[in-house]
C-alpha cells in the first residue's frame, strides 16, 4: 500500500533560491553534477540571483533559500544533504 501511496502521491514543490556570489564562493567543482541531479528534479524549482542581500550568510558558508527558509551548512556537501532532507517534509 505504501508504494502505491507513493506512486500516486502528489509531491510538494520545493522554490530553491541561491546567492550566485555564494555558490561561486563555496560551491566546489566535484559537487556540481550532484547539485545539477538533484535540482533536475521536477519537485524542484531553483532560481539563482546575482545578490540576495544577505552579506553576513554568504561571507560565512554556504547557504540556500528553500521556500523562504535559510538553510545554511559548513561545506557544499553539507548544504546538499541539508537541501534534500528538507524538500522531503
Amino acid at each position: 500500500m505504501k508504494l502505491i501511496n507513493k506512486l500516486f502521491s502528489k509531491q510538494k514543490t520545493a522554490s530553491i533560491e541561491f546567492c550566485q556570489r555564494n555558490l561561486d564562493e563555496f560551491l566546489k567543482e566535484e559537487s556540481f553534477a550532484e547539485f545539477n541531479q538533484f535540482l533536475s528534479q521536477k519537485n524542484i524549482n531553483y532560481k539563482e540571483y546575482e545578490c540576495q542581500s544577505r552579506c553576513k550568510e554568504c561571507r560565512q558558508s554556504p547557504y540556500a533559500l528553500v521556500d523562504g527558509k535559510l538553510i545554511a551548512a559548513e561545506n557544499s556537501d553539507e548544504l546538499l544533504i541539508k537541501l534534500k532532507e528538507e524538500v522531503k517534509k
